[in-house]
């Protein structure tokens, strides 16, 4: 059973964003208190010369949507800004924003080292991909932060997640960015969990950051998109190779719903770190929950870079409670595989472990079968728990 923090979590603020402050196009635009929709795949060029110089290098604005679009680089230039970064890609989705940044920075021969229980995908990208093309995996455990260190000596790439998919396991950002440098290791790090209004990676020394933009940055369950923001000169790597070729381009729409998105995003991550903290706190006293998940609960010193603790945790039900039942019973929570957006969702860990991929994350780090991963929605705390508490009594009555 976890040990209780003494007082409640505090919950960070953070900055106030509109269009006009930051948007160097917003007269423009009119004073639109919404960033336009540029909804076109290209655009013309003022004469010979002016599509010549673009073509020799110069472009003096997009040239076609599968590289730059107007809405785009606005959502682009906003990450930046939350993440205090460079600049920034966005893709079509997380993984394409993995996929993208991963095979920039490696090539046969070099050696990538992550964490235990990082994400599903990500594992299989590494696993079908880049080791049958000859690049080194390891795999170590994130909360160990000497064997981190000692793993990356002879790396290319370090790909952090803290915290962890599923079991939220945190690693020290500040002190593996610096053991990073000192071994000319590339740092990159998912931190679609915290957003920026929680953690702050590249503030710690982390090269790259990475965000599934279809969770918190989206907050309506309507987008797929991701984004990868850092050192300009990595970005421009990846401009220069993955991005043009892959072809995972974000649309202006879907950027167009991310910044609305970004409207709201701190007032969403206050709401999802007081229905975390409740659920987590009442659940950790349930007698039928083993352990609580939760890195509000953790004294990891992956802790210090943390301002917040969002709403997606896991728990881990005792042996009695049938985990079927206990999903089947439920009646706010849904049983859905992403998160971020206002719903309530639980995903069994026991439903996904025999998956059809010959490759299975689940399978390799070993899940425990009663853990139930749990996001809390924007609903009422209280009515949240009522729904959990007579899932798990149903449970027991199998």
């Amino acid at each position: 059973m976890n040990e209780l923090p003494s007082k409640p979590l505090s919950i960070h603020q953070g900055e106030t964003r509109h269009l006009g402050a930051h948007d160097p196009n917003y007269e423009r635009h009119f004073r639109a208190v919404s960033q336009p929709i540029y909804q076109t795949s290209l655009f013309a060029f003022r004469d010979f010369d002016d599509m010549a110089n673009a073509y020799a290098g110069n472009p003096g604005g997009p040239i076609y949507a599968r590289g730059d679009n107007p809405t785009v680089m606005a959502f682009e230039r906003e990450i930046a800004r939350l993440e205090n970064t460079e600049a920034s890609r966005a893709f079509a989705s997380g993984m394409g924003a993995i996929s993208a940044t991963v095979m920039a920075l490696v090539a046969p021969g070099d050696r990538i080292v992550t964490v235990h229980n990082v994400y599903s995908d990500a594992y299989r990208l590494f696993e079908t991909i880049l080791r049958p093309m000859g690049v080194e995996i390891d795999y170590v455990d994130g909360k160990d932060t000497d064997a981190v260190i000692a793993a990356i000596t002879d790396a290319r790439l370090l790909f952090l997640e803290s915290p962890t998919s599923l079991t939220f396991e945190l690693q020290d950002l500040e002190k593996l960015a610096t053991a990073a440098k000192s071994n000319d290791v590339i740092t990159v790090i998912d931190n679609s969990w915290a957003t920026p209004v929680f953690q702050k990676p590249a503030d710690h020394g982390i090269d790259l950051v990475i965000h599934a933009a279809s969770k918190f940055l989206s907050g309506h369950s309507d987008t797929v998109a991701g984004v990868v923001t850092g050192r300009q000169s990595l970005i421009d790597r990846i401009n220069a190779s993955t991005f043009p070729y892959l072809g995972g381009k974000l649309g202006p729409f879907e950027a167009w719903l991310l910044l609305r998105g970004l409207d709201t995003l701190e007032l969403r991550m206050q709401r999802h770190a007081l229905n975390g903290e409740y659920l987590a706190r009442n659940l950790a006293v349930h007698p039928q929950v083993s352990s609580v998940l939760y890195s509000g609960f953790s004294d990891h010193p992956g802790s210090k870079t943390l301002h917040g603790h969002s709403s997606l945790f896991s728990i881990i039900l005792d042996d009695a409670v049938d985990i079927r039942a206990f999903s089947n019973a439920l009646r706010i929570f849904r049983l859905g595989v992403s998160w971020g957006g206002p719903e309530s969702l639980v995903v069994p860990a026991a439903a996904v472990l025999d998956q059809k991929y010959d490759v299975s994350a689940f399978r390799h780090f070993k899940l425990n079968p009663q853990l139930v991963r749990i996001y809390g929605g924007l609903e009422n705390p209280e009515h949240l728990l009522a729904d959990l508490k007579q899932a798990i009594a149903v449970g027991l009555k199998r």
